[in-house]
């Protein structure tokens, strides 16, 4: 029997599966380790830019630190069953980072996606991918019956890397791809040397392009806003965008879908 969701009317997975095009917007809870105050402070912004971006014809993906010892943070006490009862329509489950900290009760993502489909069998279900790998093999996964999702999400892209889109969107049609997928999009606010080789510790980051950018006068919202038309031209038409201020994050998104279309 499929026991997997059916995409209900205003579900994640139904506006997922929409031909339309989307800007979602990733969002992090408070870091651990802040002081109460800064926390309830940074909670509250979230709310209000959570109710906010509500009113949009966009998705909300909730995240934490996904590196190390740390990965868990604040969303560790969200459990699959949590949260389906808390209003979450769909959760991401990763392989995490297996380099540090104690060892994984199940060897796979996919592994720990089946029992979860088994205990809430009404949760969507999304993988990850990442298209700077090896395209073949990273879609072969997503195309496994055995993957178990309903959708997926991708690493950090750019338009100054669009090959390696161009050809995992290619094999994804080949393959007949059917999941769909939200490509992920870094909103860069500056192109400090120091700030761009801390990120490419997470993500490949094309940083003599990005100054390039930045000193022929383009803001971040018109780099961010390339990416997304460009990602599109090659059949990526939906994403999410990353590292949005919080206190101007309807201002920043507004700005971003009106020059996309423009």
């Amino acid at each position: 029997m499929d026991r997997r969701p059916e995409p209900g009317r205003g579900s994640a997975l139904a506006r997922l599966a929409r031909d339309r095009p989307l800007v979602g917007v990733e969002l992090r809870p408070p870091r651990t380790g802040m002081s109460h105050r800064d926390s309830i402070d940074v909670w509250i912004d979230m709310y209000h830019a959570m109710e906010r971006l509500a009113r949009r014809d966009t998705l909300i993906f909730l995240t934490d630190d996904a590196v190390g010892q740390a990965e868990e943070e604040n969303l560790g006490h969200l459990s699959a069953s949590r949260a389906l009862t808390s209003g979450f329509g769909a959760i991401t489950v990763l392989g995490g980072d297996q380099s540090i900290g104690p060892r994984r009760c199940v060897p796979h993502s996919s592994d720990l996606r089946r029992s979860i489909r088994r205990r809430v069998p009404s949760l969507c279900l999304g993988g990850w991918a990442n298209p700077a790998r090896d395209p073949v093999g990273q879609v072969d996964l997503l195309g496994s019956p055995d993957y178990e999702i309903d959708f997926y999400l991708t690493q950090i892209v750019s338009h100054h890397r669009l090959d390696v889109v161009e050809r995992f969107v290619a094999r994804a049609e080949q393959r007949g791809i059917t999941a769909p997928g939200v490509f992920g999009v870094f909103y860069y606010r500056s192109a400090r040397p120091e700030t761009l080789k801390w990120l490419s510790r997470y993500f490949p980051v094309p940083a003599e392009e990005l100054l390039e950018d930045f000193e022929k006068g383009m803001s971040p919202v018109e780099i961010c806003a390339a990416t997304i038309r460009a990602l599109r031209e090659v059949g990526a038409r939906k994403v999410y965008v990353s590292n949005l201020d919080l206190r101007r994050i309807d201002r920043l998104y507004a700005e971003i879908v009106t020059a996309v279309e423009e």
